[in-house]
């Protein structure tokens, strides 16, 4: 059994300060996947990453995003946007994040399997939307929410690269991360207050619809647990949101067909001791990759 872990930690000091190295210790993950580690590698704090081999995009904007892959072995590839591959089209749209340690993927060394961590924009609100009473930002005007549009629009393209030449290489493909958008009702606590809220637009949860399907990517936590609200990872750290559960379902693992199959058990881990280590939860998943069949995991097996 692969168990994978994806969460949005908010800062790796804080997270850390919050007991985060001791979550990596007794949660038992062969990979853990994070965003907004918000730390240059000179500045990391001693064993940020435990007894992880880490894969770090940190990005180049001082305390903002920044994305890593924790393997318990060195992967045998590893691929950002800060250099992307040669031999893939690297999407106009996205060039202007290239730098902001917004995507990483790697092939592991043990499964046939390439994982990805993508920390997508929060974006904001179309200008028709934007009324001053009741926003806690000024107005834009829409520029964060053009942006995250455009964002959405070339990571597509990207996606559908992504997952073709993991295919071509024998692997599966898995999407991990915060995207910043809940997909249905089912994935927002107050969903009838949220139609006009960044995150729950219908243009957002339609880009969504349009990734997900039974040939190309699955979304594993929702095939596993197809009748409950969420479960949610993550709250407000304002109010009772927490304690009254009144979350959002934004992170997610996003699988090859025949890997979403493998899947066994998939949990948000809401509390560590009685600590939350971010206003996110980890988003965990058993897949019993060993059940993985066809052409392309025996292309992996005959290549050692």
């Amino acid at each position: 059994m692969l168990r994978i872990a994806t969460v949005n930690i908010n800062g790796i000091r804080a997270a850390g300060r919050r007991g985060f190295g001791d979550w990596l210790t007794h949660r038992n993950c062969d990979v853990v996947t994070l965003q907004e580690v918000r730390c240059q590698p000179e500045d990391l704090p001693d064993n940020a990453f435990g007894g992880y081999h880490a894969s770090y995009d940190p990005g180049v904007i001082a305390g903002r995003n920044g994305v890593a892959v924790l393997t318990r072995t060195p992967p045998v590839a590893v691929r950002s946007w800060a250099a992307p591959a040669v031999d893939r089209p690297f999407p106009r749209a996205l060039r202007r994040h290239s730098h902001e340690g917004r995507y990483i993927e790697v092939d592991l060394a043990d499964a046939p399997l390439t994982v990805a961590s993508l920390y997508l924009p929060k974006g904001g609100l179309p200008a028709h939307l934007q009324d001053p009473k009741r926003m806690r930002e000024a107005p834009d005007g829409g520029v964060k929410y053009e942006r995250k549009m455009a964002f959405i629009g070339g990571f597509a393209r990207h996606l559908v690269t992504a997952r073709r030449a993991a295919a071509i290489a024998g692997r599966e493909y898995l999407l991990t991360g915060d995207l910043n958008i809940a997909h249905s009702r089912a994935d927002v606590a107050n969903w009838r207050r949220s139609h006009q809220t960044e995150g729950f637009l219908p243009e957002e949860r339609a880009w969504l619809d349009e990734q997900l399907s039974p040939r190309t990517l699955v979304d594993v936590v929702r095939r596993l647990h197809p009748d409950v609200e969420g479960p949610y990872s993550w709250w407000s750290w304002l109010g009772k949101a927490y304690e009254k559960d009144a979350g959002w379902r934004i992170d997610y693992h996003l699988a090859t067909p025949a890997l979403a199959r493998t899947a066994r058990h998939a949990f948000v881990d809401r509390e560590h001791r009685g600590t939350r280590l971010s206003d996110h939860a980890p988003v965990v998943v058993d897949y019993d990759v060993a059940a993985l069949d066809g052409a392309g995991s025996a292309r992996y097996r005959s290549a050692g």
